[in-house]
């Protein structure tokens, strides 16, 4: 199966708070009629452009850029760069922006009104970009107060959403986590433990002027300071690391697999933990990954290829009651569920998403999560684990799906997952199941429960 909302690969964004203010000022690009600020005026209508296609929230906001930037090839590295951390700014912001712009402001008023607030400019950084009428309502805009606002007003996110998390949480932890949230995600790497140790890694990257730290979570980890192309790295290109955020390698970390063992990835994907599991197997026994597209195994083929795993077997599935699927009941060792989801806890990659998502969308994955759940346990051997996971914030596809899981099935056991990081040396206070915030542990959300098959007399 393959999950509906992943994050992925982590993206150049402006740093924002709930404050709405940065320490970043604007930088210098690349090419055109250059104004006060730096920013040419074409560089300007190509970020309002952007956004406009983004905001229609027909297609996630990475696939819109993706799109724009492959019909206008002239733009540069750093005015991509421009203009994925304005959309991304607004994205993250925007019922505080529409509160200080109006509810009907287009585009380019946001992006207006992001860069004279969110990002601090001053007056002079819109010579050039503005008419007189537009700089005398810009002045209002940067004068004006937001005035009373609700709570999800205030933690920029849709009241629906914002009414379920507090459900879970009170006032104060729901406004630090849309602070968290808010922010733009760090850069992680994973070591491919299968050809390189961490120190190794570590130590040539810096010595290559990338400036990087081992991650504080995972053994795997290092968590680069900036965000540079990494694409044709040496060491990426060998195989040495592959880029994947910090909480989700605790999961594979979880599943915990060993040599020579059958192991199943039920909703590969593009195959991350995937290619994390393999690792940890060294490449021995027989890893499946299970996914419905076609697309995404294929993306996985060249990465296993580059991270030197041979034990991978990518396997296209029409649904969770596949053929291919049954062909495997009761002879897992470990099987990986990382469900699909609505993908709220990677707001910090994808903050479109707190858009795009809706309670009905909501109903539909919990769903389908019961369904892949029950399937894919029916692989487990008798002894044998299974890891559940989300990168989801909500209560209803987490510990729901589990509790229900674990009520419908008493041939499970629930495990610690606090004990299973302990004994690997992951310093992470977690409890029984695992609960990853990124206001907390600055990682992504991500949820995970470990249960084990008992033993049959």
């Amino acid at each position: 199966m393959t999950k509906t909302s992943k994050p992925g690969r982590p993206r150049t964004a402006g740093r924002t708070a709930t404050t709405g203010r940065t320490d970043r000022a604007a930088r210098p690009q690349e090419a055109g009629a250059v104004t006060g600020a730096g920013i040419s005026r074409q560089l300007f209508i190509q970020a309002t452009q952007a956004l406009g296609a983004v905001l229609a929230f027909e297609y996630p906001a990475d696939a819109v850029l993706s799109r724009h930037f492959r019909d206008n090839r002239e733009l540069g590295h750093r005015d991509r760069g421009f203009i994925a951390e304005a959309v991304y700014g607004v994205l993250r912001r925007l019922r505080w922006l529409r509160r200080l712009a109006g509810a009907e402001a287009t585009p380019r008023m946001l992006l207006l009104a992001w860069f004279a607030r969110g990002e601090g400019w001053p007056m002079r950084n819109f010579e050039g970009l503005v008419s007189a009428t537009e700089s005398d309502w810009l002045a209002s805009v940067k004068a004006a107060d937001a005035g009373e606002m609700s709570l999800a007003e205030r933690v920029d996110l849709p009241d629906w959403l914002a009414e379920r998390l507090l459900q879970q949480m009170d006032e104060a932890e729901l406004v630090a986590l849309a602070h968290g949230l808010n922010r733009p995600a760090p850069l992680d790497l994973r070591v491919n433990l299968l050809k390189a140790d961490r120190d190794a890694v570590l130590a040539q990257l810096q010595a290559g002027g990338v400036a990087a730290e081992p991650g504080r979570l995972s053994p795997q980890a290092i968590r680069l300071a900036a965000k540079p192309a990494l694409q044709k790295h040496p060491l990426f290109l060998d195989g040495s690391f592959e880029v994947q955020d910090e909480g989700s390698q605790l999961l594979g970390l979880l599943v915990q697999p060993r040599r020579g063992e059958l192991v199943v990835d039920f909703c590969a994907g593009a195959g991350g933990k995937t290619l994390q599991l393999g690792a940890l197997m060294r490449s021995t026994g027989r890893l499946y990954a299970f996914d419905v597209s076609d697309k995404r195994l294929a993306k996985l083929k060249p990465r296993m290829a580059r991270a030197g795993l041979s034990n991978v077997h990518p396997v296209l599935i029409a649904h969770e009651a596949d053929a291919k699927v049954k062909r495997l009941a009761g002879k897992a060792d470990r099987v990986l569920v990382d469900a699909p989801c609505t993908g709220l806890g990677t707001l910090r990659r994808n903050p479109d998403l707190k858009w795009r998502q809706s309670p009905a969308a909501v109903e539909e994955m919990v769903a389908k999560q019961g369904a892949i759940l029950a399937a894919a346990a029916r692989l487990v051997r008798p002894g044998g684990r299974l890891v559940y996971a989300t990168c989801s914030l909500l209560a209803e596809e987490n510990d729901a799906i589990v509790d229900a899981f674990l009520a419908a099935h008493p041939g499970f056991a629930q495990l610690s997952a606090q004990d299973i990081l302990d004994k690997q040396g992951v310093a992470v206070a977690t409890g029984e199941r695992l609960r990853l915030m990124p206001h907390v542990h600055d990682t992504d959300g991500f949820f995970a429960a470990v249960m084990e098959r008992r033993a049959e007399a």
